[in-house]
């Protein structure tokens, strides 16, 4: 297995999420070995660039728990990357998908509620729902499940309008109590105990990671992740744990540090059980 340098911007103003990967071995959708961030093969900056527009519904009075939608932006990351209308040769998406893979691999999260979400639903997409959370003595109300839709790249400066209207900055949410400890037999995506991020760009990272994950696996272990539904959780780690995962060989993202914390910074680990060394 071969470790992977990543470095992830997320820009202030437009919640621009770049990733680079100086060295990886993965396989495409249909089980190739090309990746979409050798720069041996393309000038990436030179690329007409894309980006993957996330949308996480956030209504005033009930929004959902941040550790919900980090990991439902996660898995909306991966289902947009498995669905045949992103893998086929002749999908509707598949053209999109590889110019955004063939320029730098950005992500922007945007909030919307009521009209606006309905407006952005209309939209060609996917929905993703979360699990949400059960009712504690202390809450009868639980917050809501987290609902993102992911939709297919745009260039990035051709945003549908219902997308452009809506807004990056103020994305933050809280967890109601500690989500509790992780599966560990199933894939973790887990987070810097070092760095604190907005909500909006921990969900961005989280999807980077997962995307990650997904490119380092055969064919055989995204397969059997697709079909159970792409299960995983978001966690921060332990200060001791997190020391263990980023010399691990596990897909790294590191932060360019254009915003919020220090260049080179490790933030998210991407931690699946068919990529742990034996």
């Amino acid at each position: 297995m071969t470790s992977t340098d990543a470095s992830a911007e997320v820009n202030s103003e437009t919640g621009t999420e770049t990733s680079t990967r100086a060295t990886a071995h993965h396989g495409t959708a249909s089980g190739a070995s090309s990746s979409p961030f050798r720069h041996s093969e393309i000038d990436r900056d030179a690329a007409p660039q894309f980006v993957l527009p996330l949308v996480v519904r956030i209504e005033k009075a009930a929004p959902p728990a941040r550790t919900d939608a980090l990991e439902t932006a996660a898995r909306a990351v991966l289902v947009l990357l498995s669905d045949e209308r992103a893998t086929a040769a002749d999908g509707e998406w598949a053209q999109a998908v590889r110019d955004w893979q063939d320029a730098r691999i950005r992500k922007v999260v945007r909030r919307a509620r009521g009209a606006e979400w309905r407006r952005a639903a209309e939209l060609p997409g996917i929905t993703v729902t979360g699990r949400g959370l059960a009712a504690t003595a202390a809450e009868d109300e639980p917050p809501p499940a987290a609902e993102v839709r992911v939709f297919p790249p745009v260039p990035l400066d051709g945003w549908p309008k219902e997308l452009a209207k809506l807004q990056v900055s103020g994305t933050d949410l809280d967890d109601p109590e500690p989500p509790p400890a992780p599966d560990l037999t199933g894939p973790v995506l887990w987070l810097s105990p070092q760095v604190e991020m907005s909500a909006g760009k921990a969900m961005a990272q989280a999807g980077h990671g997962a995307q990650l994950a997904w490119w380092e696996l055969d064919d055989a272990a995204r397969a059997a992740w697709r079909a159970a539904g792409f299960p995983l959780a978001v966690r921060t780690a332990s200060a001791e744990r997190w020391d263990e995962l980023t010399t691990s060989g596990l897909p790294v993202v590191r932060d360019a540090g254009f915003t919020e914390i220090a260049p080179g910074s490790c933030t998210v680990v991407a931690d699946h059980p068919a990529l742990r060394r034996p």
